[in-house]
């Protein structure tokens, strides 16, 4: 089968996207509403693409209105944000945040979840978060006809549950991939927890 892509319209090019570009991350996004309740909402367009500087980018488009999403005018007006890698038992509350709520509602205060101060940044991070990534933002880039906003976030700070932290034999930080348990986006409404984890040296 091949799809050509001019041929199809855009809601059809991003399913046959979402469908094929499997297993993907999920960004867990805490940035702070004008009123200063804090927003938090998922994204699955999200990757690292920079060690120096360390910049870590989210896509984020549109509300169903056409109007922009809270996480992109928060992190416009104040700079700062919270990416999270959220764990299967944090699954259902992590689905529940991806709804459209109306502008400065909080998906904290409805979920009921519980935050801890981190270190380097004023925001707070989820309390039972294992994976958080203390974030300024870097650049801001609108791509596209829609438009999408690729957001570059540079990371000022982490945070590695140390139940999940390990040593590798060089004596370097590692995480414990089992324990850490990350949900992966796949196509439609269907996620996938870590299975099989395979270990292969590079090449010399």
């Amino acid at each position: 089968m091949q799809i050509d892509f001019d041929q199809l319209s855009p809601n059809a090019v991003y399913f046959n996207i979402i469908q094929t570009l499997v297993p993907r991350p999920i960004a867990w996004v805490l940035s702070e509403n004008r009123s200063g309740s804090y927003n938090l909402a998922p994204f699955s367009y999200f990757t690292a693409v920079s060690s120096n500087p360390p910049l870590l980018m989210i896509s984020v488009g549109k509300k169903p209105d056409g109007s922009d999403k809270d996480t992109l005018i928060n992190i416009e007006q104040r700079k700062e944000f919270i990416i999270h890698i959220p764990h299967f038992d944090q699954l259902t509350e992590m689905n529940e945040s991806s709804a459209t709520l109306p502008e400065g509602d909080s998906e904290l205060e409805r979920l009921k979840l519980e935050t801890t101060a981190m270190e380097g940044i004023r925001l707070p991070r989820l309390k039972e978060s294992r994976i958080a990534f203390a974030c300024e933002c870097y650049e801001i880039h609108e791509i596209g006809n829609t438009p999408q906003a690729m957001i570059l976030g540079k990371v000022q700070s982490l945070y590695i549950d140390d139940n999940i932290a390990v040593n590798d034999p060089k004596g370097r930080l590692k995480v414990d991939t089992e324990k850490l348990q990350p949900v992966s986006r796949l196509g439609a409404s269907e996620y996938m927890r870590s299975g099989e984890i395979i270990t292969l040296g590079r090449p010399r």
